[in-house]
């Protein structure tokens, strides 16, 4: 395979999962009578611009189907993210009622509800028929296409060129990320101004996320390899933010190379430095995470192990992406973690792909009380035990597994 960005044969392998199908293909009981489609989910690293990217098998309309799970509304620390991003870049940027801001993958209108509360004119770009409805449903306009070249000419001869961009956790999603990108170049005004936000893979690989790889996440990305591929597709990098968010991700201001009239701020040369320095541009930066994995894989079937031996209760919180690639990974099946809980109702009453859990609702927590809850969405985890204070009734226990196994429990009363 030859890297998406440049083009060069990729020889490097920052971990192999083994095979996975993919990890948003939520199952209907229908569905568990046929056999399911696994694919080989090997991350590979580019070893001249360090563009880390998973193996290619699948296109994208395979992954980001009608029937797409994922609604971003259903996190409540996320609503608080977009709505606090939305007021900040406001004020920051001076947008009126006379802006425009277009988001790329609005999913199911998360963010755009702020900025049109905010009595700003907005546009949102979805591909996936699910979360578009529930994003018109708000009353957003919604196109739904995939962006690229080809759509942002459309819409820029259309006079929709946008004085803010956002595109928040869909670089990664992207194959080809220099349409992807060049299409921001297009649509943007002069002095339009676009957001990135992606998973950093500076943390990734220093906390073990491996988990975070999936079909769907064609790039993990560092800030020195997205500066090389904005310049590369007409977009200059001018200030990054380092975010919390899904365990460590970078906020990206990109403006247009040629008009863009923004100064460089000091926060890009001082994390492009500290990149350097980890050494995000040499092979040996990424040795060693498969055995990191690993040992987080076999720390989470030796507690599973010893739990049923004991006739302790296991249950599962989070029917997340992240957690159907490490439950694959492990080759954990419902023996061992008989169900998920999720708050989604598009997911409950499906089964998890390759695994085939169960997804119910969170009251089987209460019927079933079980002596440890399993948070598969890591990253969410203080959301979700403050989601469940009810645990300490029967003296209930977190559990979260990357980037080791670490057990929680509920304080106060």
């Amino acid at each position: 395979m030859n890297c998406r960005h440049c083009g060069h044969l990729l020889t490097h392998t920052l971990i192999d999962l083994g095979t996975a199908p993919p990890s948003n293909a939520y199952l209907t009981a229908a569905d568990l009578r046929s056999p399911e489609r696994w694919y080989p989910l090997r991350v590979l690293v580019c070893d001249q611009c360090w563009l880390v990217q998973t193996e290619d098998f699948l296109e994208r309309e395979h992954l980001f189907t009608n029937d797409y799970a994922y609604f971003s509304s259903i996190s409540s620390t996320w609503l608080a993210h977009a709505e606090a991003y939305v007021t900040k870049v406001i004020g920051r940027l001076g947008l009126a009622a006379q802006s425009l801001v277009v988001e790329v993958a609005a999913n199911d209108g998360y963010l755009l509800q702020y900025v049109q509360k905010a009595g700003i004119p907005c546009l949102g770009i979805e591909p996936t028929a699910s979360t578009a409805a529930a994003a018109r449903a708000k009353g957003i306009p919604i196109i739904e296409r995939f962006f690229g070249k080809a759509l942002a000419e459309e819409l820029a001869q259309a006079g929709k060129a946008a004085d803010l961009m956002v595109a928040n956790n869909v670089l990664a999603h992207v194959p080809d990320i220099n349409d992807f990108v060049s299409g921001f170049a297009l649509l943007l005004k002069p002095q339009g101004v676009a957001t990135f936000e992606f998973p950093h893979l500076l943390r990734m690989v220093e906390g073990c996320q491996f988990d975070t790889a999936y079909h769907e996440h064609y790039s993990y990305l560092s800030l020195t390899t997205v500066t090389r591929i904005f310049a590369a597709n007409g977009l200059m990098v001018f200030d990054v933010e380092e975010l919390p968010t899904h365990g460590g991700s970078l906020r990206v201001h990109a403006q247009r190379s040629d008009t863009g009239r923004q100064a460089l701020r000091p926060a890009v040369t001082e994390l492009l430095a500290r990149e350097a320095a980890a050494g995000v541009t040499t092979a040996a930066f990424y040795q060693g995470f498969q055995e990191l994995a690993e040992r987080v894989k076999n720390d989470l079937l030796r507690f599973l192990l010893d739990a049923k031996h004991e006739g302790k209760r296991v249950a599962a919180y989070g029917a997340a992406a992240k957690g159907n690639t490490l439950l694959n990974f492990a080759g954990i099946r419902p023996d061992l973690l008989p169900y998920v809980v999720d708050k989604n109702p598009a997911k409950q009453g499906k089964y998890l792909p390759g695994s085939r859990i169960p997804i119910v609702a969170e009251a089987q927590l209460a019927a079933d009380r079980p002596h440890y809850v399993l948070i598969l969405p890591w990253n969410l985890r203080d959301e979700v035990m403050g989601q469940l204070p009810y645990l300490r009734q029967w003296d209930g226990r977190f559990v979260t597994v990357v980037p080791r196994l670490e057990f929680s429990e509920l304080k106060g009363e």
